[in-house]
């Protein structure tokens, strides 16, 4: 049998992380899989704050335009919000590289099933297929490079908008109201645990939508908040039963501008 791991109390022995896979690397890195003792040896940006919620007639997913590779923004205009096809919507998290060509096989495998099948898959059965794709990334995921959607739709067979999320195996779970990630996930809900509540008319979960992501600018560096002088604003998909679609840039700005506003009246 061999010696057991050595137990570390009180400080980490690498630092604030409480990763389990670092203390491997350090202390045994003959246990991890092969290919993952080492992270990438070249600066990877990474997408943050995203997030969905449900309202009446069917869900939105938001996200901010930031990608950073740690104190630096590697990109201020990054879209991580896309439609998956008619009826659904996925934003992404985590490496981008690697996120952006998840979401482009993803679509295409839904692009290609519905031509070769006559049919669309379930919501349901996307989101189990995206959980396979995730799952298939995650020695990639054991080197640094995770990827963590957000997934959503419209339900024609429950008549309602639903929402899944996901860990780096590929786990999926359903949130019944609204949900967030990113480094700036936190932030993000906290605002929406405030704002959200049933019933949201679409222009309502839009502003609650901005407000989530403006909060969580305000306290994660790495989220970018909606910036006039240049023309940044959050990038926002509605999916309702007439299908998906990008929300308008006039109507992202509008609400936006409303919360800025309201704090600058109450300030």
């Amino acid at each position: 049998m061999s010696d057991p791991l050595p137990l570390h109390l009180g400080a980490s022995p690498f630092g604030a992380s409480p990763s389990f896979v670092e203390l491997l690397r350090i202390e045994r890195p003959d246990a991890l899989p092969a290919g993952t003792v080492d992270p990438p040896p070249f600066p990877v940006p990474h997408g943050t704050t995203v997030l969905g919620l449900k309202f009446t007639d069917g869900i939105v997913m938001a996200g901010d335009r930031r990608a950073t590779t740690g104190n630096i923004i590697a990109d201020a205009k990054m879209r991580k919000v896309f439609a998956a096809d008619r009826l659904s919507a996925i934003a992404i998290a985590g490496a981008a590289g690697q996120a952006v060509e998840l979401v482009k096989l993803f679509q295409l495998e839904l692009e290609h099933y519905e031509k070769i099948t006559g049919d669309r898959l379930s919501l349901e059965g996307k989101a189990n297929r995206l959980a396979q794709m995730i799952r298939g990334n995650f020695p990639l995921a054991m080197q640094g490079l995770v990827v963590v959607p957000l997934f959503g739709g419209y339900d024609e067979r429950r008549e309602q908008g639903r929402i899944f999320y996901y860990d780096a195996t590929g786990g999926r779970w359903e949130e019944d109201d609204y949900q967030t990630i990113g480094s700036g996930g936190q932030p993000a809900k906290n605002s929406l645990k405030k704002r959200w509540k049933p019933g949201l008319s679409r222009d309502e979960a839009l502003r609650v939508a901005a407000e989530a992501l403006i909060d969580a600018a305000d306290d994660d560096s790495a989220t970018g908040g909606p910036d006039a002088s240049r023309g940044l604003w959050p990038v926002m998909v509605v999916v309702t039963a007439d299908g998906a679609s990008d929300v308008p840039e006039a109507d992202v700005t509008a609400a936006a501008e409303a919360v800025l506003a309201e704090r600058g009246a109450a300030s």
